[in-house]
């Protein structure tokens, strides 16, 4: 019974931190759909889910609002605009970037984390439920961060575009649950080479 209410509890808390982070930051787009965080790995950012993670893809959310390219080699390398964008909102950087995924590993420095401290908390209580709940079913049920080893190879993540032009990353499975909707045009968002393909 509490499996089929954490998701809708967890989405709400990331909607939660998303309007919160928003609050300092107001040109950052709404979240078009939390749901797509929670089964999603991340590859390129290797980060698992947690407010770090919401935080970095809050920079892309913020690029793109801009219209600022903040990655290149199809979205694994974080240039240094990815890093500009990386400080303004709170997150500290190695000094040399990674030879494959540049400055994306990124994290939180301590006045982001005073600021963010309730969000934090509330959002960690939210994703330990998750996980308590999605284990208690099965270990293999789960198909979130930890287990991107799976043998489908689903965690890697493809640009979806919707009418207006926006993209997003996504993970084809995650968008084949359910449409991810833009914010901007009220259109649902596809992967073109799928889009092609049919």
């Amino acid at each position: 019974m509490s499996t089929t209410q954490t998701p809708p509890v967890l989405a709400a808390e990331l909607a939660q931190a998303w309007a919160d982070i928003q609050r300092y930051h107001p040109e950052l787009p709404d979240l078009a759909a939390p749901e797509s965080l929670i089964g999603e790995s991340s590859s390129a950012c290797g980060h698992e889910l947690s407010f770090e993670r919401l935080l970095h893809e809050a920079v892309h959310g913020i690029a793109a609002a801009r219209g600022v390219r903040d990655t290149s080699r199809a979205g694994r390398y974080h240039n240094r605009r990815f890093l500009a964008i990386a400080e303004e909102l709170g997150l500290d950087h190695p000094e040399e970037p990674h030879p494959s995924s540049g400055f994306s590993l990124v994290t939180l420095n301590p006045e982001a984390k005073r600021r963010y401290r309730p969000t934090i908390e509330r959002l960690q209580r939210a994703l330990k439920a998750h996980v308590a709940a999605t284990s208690s079913e099965t270990t293999r049920a789960f198909r979130g961060p930890a287990a991107r080893h799976g043998s489908s190879g689903g965690g890697v993540r493809v640009k979806a575009v919707c009418d207006c032009g926006r993209n997003v990353r996504v993970v084809p499975s995650v968008l084949a649950q359910a449409p991810i909707v833009c914010g901007g045009c009220g259109k649902p968002f596809r992967i073109p080479e799928v889009m092609g393909a049919a």
